[in-house]
């Protein structure tokens, strides 16, 4: 079911909800790329009869208005005024790979809405303390960070160009990230269920434009405007050790500075592999016996 809602300063965000309507409610961080579609696979969804899935696209994607400037927290005020509009007064957040920072935003500034928070894959402040950030990473991924902070509107130019590639061919994506997939990450992408919608998704993202994408990566590689360590809510942290993309020591910071995080890392996964753990992560955010209000 397709939705059209209003945020309070204006900007118009494109929603969309599967699963059961009377389910418990999750609202789904998409990656980046990504959009509204695409973020759990259907055999997943299917798999979890009593869920609600929401998902929305991120300022700048799909169908919903950009958002210059935004940062990693204001997430937080969209995920809201899409609750508010579905008439949502408590739900869990599940985030993906640029998702996934977004998820914790939520889970630190509604902490009286979110009951649970998983982050699956996700990137460390670029401010964080005590992490060399770019250790354990792929040379191509440096190689993208470094033109992003030093030259924007450079990394504007190259992320329009492979977004017109991925309008004409969206596994140009994939082949982009080079050096940065593992073979268990092949694997799971040429699996028809997961790589085929994951390619829809791009497409659908960046049918317009490539700004969400700018968005995305300079929220995710400026001040989060939100502190991790504040988050009261119980979060999941999932990664796989071999992620070369988000690498290991990110995961390791987040657990370290995520207060009641329950980290849990996949020893023989790689990036991708957040995707074949959706279903235990699910299981998860939805216990038999929620966890108190703060």
């Amino acid at each position: 079911m397709a939705h059209g809602i209003r945020t309070q300063d204006g900007r118009g965000l494109a929603v969309e909800e599967y699963g059961d309507p009377d389910g418990t409610a999750v609202i789904l961080l998409h990656g980046t790329p990504g959009c509204r579609f695409g973020a759990v696979p259907e055999d997943v969804v299917t798999g979890h009869p009593g869920t609600r899935f929401i998902s929305y696209d991120r300022p700048g994607y799909g169908d919903s208005d950009r958002q210059p400037g935004r940062r990693v927290a204001d997430a937080a005020r969209d995920v809201r005024d899409v609750a508010d509009a579905l008439g949502l007064d408590h739900f869990s957040v599940l985030g993906l790979f640029g998702g996934a920072p977004h998820a914790l935003a939520c889970a630190a500034l509604l902490p009286s809405r979110v009951r649970r928070a998983a982050a699956l894959a996700s990137p460390a402040p670029p401010d964080a303390r005590d992490l060399s950030w770019f250790d354990g990473m792929a040379d191509s991924r440096v190689e993208e960070v470094t033109l992003a902070l030093t030259d924007p509107l450079a990394y504007a130019g190259r992320l329009a160009a492979r977004a017109a590639d991925v309008r004409r061919d969206p596994a140009q994506l994939l082949v982009s990230l080079r050096d940065g997939l593992t073979d268990s990450d092949r694997r799971i992408l040429s699996t028809p269920a997961v790589g085929e919608p994951l390619l829809r998704a791009y497409r659908e993202a960046l049918r317009g434009s490539s700004d969400g994408w700018l968005d995305d990566d300079l929220a995710l590689l400026s001040n989060w405007g939100f502190d991790p360590a504040t988050v009261t809510r119980p979060v999941l942290l999932w990664h796989g050790a071999r992620d070369t993309l988000s690498p290991v020591g990110h995961f390791k910071w987040l657990a370290h500075h995520v207060p009641r995080a329950r980290p849990v890392l996949e020893q023989d996964a790689g990036h991708f592999g957040a995707l074949e753990a959706l279903p235990a992560v699910l299981d998860w955010l939805h216990p038999t016996t929620e966890p108190a209000a703060p």
